[in-house]
């Protein structure tokens, strides 16, 4: 567990007010990281997340802190609002998690919307890399989408896949095929930058106290708002509703489902090699289904 007076410090130093912690209990950090929720002696609730080997991703609790920043401040969707972070962890606002409203599908669709649309900007990335999980993620900018999607995101899944003793493996070339395609799959629409959560998934939106959403763990870049869908359609949890009401406010061009497939993939391909070969089948049968 990592220890309270270094928390105490880093929330004082951020806050400006003393920081007491009396309790410190653990709770679910997802598959990657330790959190716990920390009371402190004035009345103040927060949500800490940390890593046992946070030094092998360095900046990683730095750039969820920037990101969060970033979405936080287009007040388009809710995410907890963060405190402070270094390199051992993150602190952020507590929230208690509630039945979702009737309609929150129907809000969730509607805000991210209104997020991308409120986010538009002339290049793809951002002026910070990040992890996506514990796999860095470039982010250098860049004017060319298509580039983008094959230099920042596909290649380097592939080449992590192939160092990992796979360099003969048939995925490889198949992604290779999917590469050279890439300007045809993606070139069109023609669609700016926008704010991306980069991760949304079931399991990264809740509902707040008012049971409306509030989304979190992100791993934020700009780029087309298809590549958001990719992620949400992995593992589903974000129904017809939801897209539905995300169409009134900025309808997806024709021909989308084959765009988002291509960025799901990368979703995909990333878990294969965090997770493993489980995610294998997955990862070829995509790319047939896209070429």
């Amino acid at each position: 567990m990592i220890d309270r007076s270094q928390l105490e410090d880093a929330i004082a130093a951020a806050t400006g007010d003393a920081a007491v912690i009396v309790a410190m209990a653990s709770r679910s950090g997802g598959s990657i990281n330790d959190a716990y929720i920390m009371d402190l002696a004035d009345g103040r609730r927060y949500f800490c997340k940390t890593h046992a080997r946070a030094e092998q991703f360095p900046g990683m609790f730095v750039t969820e802190y920037r990101a969060l920043e970033l979405l936080g401040a287009t007040a388009t969707i809710r995410v907890p609002a963060p405190v402070v972070a270094d390199m051992d962890f993150i602190v952020m606002e507590a929230f208690d998690e509630h039945r979702p409203a009737p309609d929150w599908q129907e809000q969730i669709g509607r805000q991210l919307a209104g997020l991308h649309q409120a986010t538009r900007c002339d290049r793809f990335g951002l002026d910070f890399d990040n992890f996506i999980g514990t796999t860095p993620q470039p982010n250098t900018p860049l004017e060319d989408w298509v580039r983008f999607w094959r230099e920042r995101r596909l290649e380097p899944q592939i080449e992590l896949f192939a160092a990992g003793g796979n360099r003969g493996d048939p995925l490889i070339a198949l992604a290779g095929k999917l590469s050279e395609r890439l300007d045809e799959i993606l070139a069109d629409p023609v669609e700016p930058a926008v704010l991306l959560h980069g991760d949304l998934w079931s399991g990264n939106a809740a509902a707040d106290e008012h049971g409306t959403p509030i989304i979190y763990d992100p791993a934020s870049y700009y780029g087309r708002r298809e590549a958001e869908i990719g992620m949400m359609r992995m593992f589903g949890g974000f129904d017809a509703r939801c897209y539905a009401a995300y169409a009134e406010v900025w309808p997806l061009a024709d021909e989308h489902e084959r765009r988002i497939a291509v960025y799901r993939l990368y979703h995909e391909l990333n878990h294969l090699n965090l997770f493993g070969r489980g995610y294998y089948d997955s990862c070829i049968a995509t790319i047939r289904g896209i070429l």
